[in-house]
């Protein structure tokens, strides 16, 4: 009984987060509120206060069940990065990531919706906050990968390990966002792999050229 309990209110969760996807995507999430996202799932306000604590943690939770797959394969797929060639690890890394944005439906709906959807007004602060620890978190990455490039003579060291990290999330991150405007106007994957060698490839050292 108590089995049934746990993957009823399971089913429960699951029906709450595809409701609030399906209407965040159609209205925004300022526009949407709990009560409609309640009619939508067929369940009350209280259901929906048991599993979430307001709207914020609600969107939330809608973004680690789709991101959670791909940030656990980018992840391990991090860790698996050749020390001895930084570069080439970091470029496997971030084609990786498109190609699962690419490929991966549930993935680029609610990046769709945290893009192009969401108003970070007050009640969606915790929205933010996400979204800028996750940016940190990769910038962090790619900062210590184009350091360990820096010290084996794979780029130069006339730009700050920062700025390159900064200017290289800043390509990626506008690629996704353009691309999602418009999936047929270019070929994410194909692209993505274009701009980033180039980029990469200024980064080398003068000789290098």
């Amino acid at each position: 009984m108590a089995r049934r309990t746990k993957d009823e209110a399971l089913a429960t969760r699951h029906r709450i987060l595809d409701a609030a996807e399906l209407l965040f995507q159609q209205h925004g999430v300022s526009r949407t509120t709990l009560q409609d996202i309640a009619q939508a799932a067929d369940v009350t306000r209280g259901a929906i206060y048991w599993h979430f604590e307001d709207k914020a943690d609600l969107f939330n939770a809608m973004m680690e069940r789709a991101t959670l797959p791909m940030e656990e394969t980018l992840a391990a797929h991090a860790g698996e990065a050749d020390a001895q060639d930084p570069l080439h690890g970091l470029e496997l890394w971030l084609i990786h990531g498109l190609r699962l944005m690419a490929e991966h439906a549930p993935t680029r709906r609610v990046f769709e919706i945290a893009t192009h959807k969401v108003e970070y007004v007050d009640e969606l602060q915790a929205v933010r906050e996400r979204h800028l620890h996750n940016r940190g978190e990769c910038l962090a990455h790619v900062e210590q990968q184009l350091k360990q490039a820096m010290k084996l003579g794979q780029i130069g060291r006339g730009t700050p390990a920062r700025a390159a990290a900064l200017g290289l999330h800043a390509l990626v991150d506008g690629l996704i966002q353009n691309w999602m405007l418009d999936p047929t106007a270019f070929d994410l994957v194909k692209v993505g792999r274009q701009v980033l060698r180039a980029y990469l490839a200024g980064l080398r050292p003068a000789e290098a050229h």
